[in-house]
């Protein structure tokens, strides 16, 4: 893997970044051993305070873990920690699992919206709905977050939230491929129209119907581009 230049920005946060970046990329495995502090100065070509810090703020992530007289190892996912903001990016299987929890909350979470959803409620949505004609991961994101405020459930937010943050990258790597597909991309658009057509006129259950449809299409796409393994 290409090690990058660090830049102008905080030493010990670009030391972090690309740890990350290189767990993220299979470079180090759940499981395994961290080189050492002196091994990471000399790889990345900083103080061993910078690296210090790095692994400091890795572990309060709960990407590693230090043992003491042995070293820092990198963690696993763990499930257990879903609600912590700063989530170790899962592996294709967690992403599976994470993606059947969406498909088990989605569908109630819009019916929830299309009986309790406000005027303001309807006027974002159909602002996210206009931008979502922008095919990037944000405007999905925030599409579906939308949704579940208008269910007025605080906790829905919340784990709706951190499923979506968990799921980020593997979500902007879709948007990338589906917008090649001019075709793929219309079709999902139009998805969120009629979902949002349900909530607008208080159908709770072609509400749910239709969200259901529309994760279990994107699903499908996932599983086609490789990007979800089952």
């Amino acid at each position: 893997m290409r090690i990058e230049k660090i830049s102008t920005k905080k030493v010990s946060e670009s030391v972090t970044e690309q740890i990350e970046h290189m767990i993220e990329a299979g470079t180090f495995l759940p499981g395994e051993k961290l080189p050492s502090v002196r091994e990471l100065c000399e790889l990345f070509g900083v103080g061993r305070s910078a690296v210090r810090d790095a692994i400091t703020t890795l572990k309060g992530r709960g990407a590693v873990t230090v043992k003491q007289g042995e070293g820092t190892y990198i963690c696993k996912f763990d499930s257990g920690k879903i609600f912590q903001r700063h989530l170790l990016l899962p592996n294709p299987k967690d992403i599976s699992q994470l993606f059947q929890v969406r498909k088990l909350l989605e569908p109630g979470i819009v019916g929830i919206a299309a009986e309790t959803r406000t005027k303001d409620d309807l006027e974002q949505l159909e602002k996210l709905i206009s931008r979502s004609a922008e095919n990037s991961w944000e405007a999905d994101y925030n599409f579906h977050l939308a949704i579940a405020g208008a269910a007025g459930n605080g906790i829905l937010v919340q784990l709706l939230d951190f499923i979506s943050v968990s799921m980020k990258k593997t979500m902007i790597g879709f948007h990338h491929f589906i917008e090649k597909d001019q075709k793929v991309f219309e079709q999902i658009h139009s998805q969120h129209e009629q979902i949002f057509q349900m909530i607008l006129q208080s159908k709770p259950v072609p509400a749910k119907e239709r969200m259901q449809e529309h994760l279990d299409f994107v699903e499908d796409l996932l599983k086609t581009s490789s990007m979800l393994r089952i």
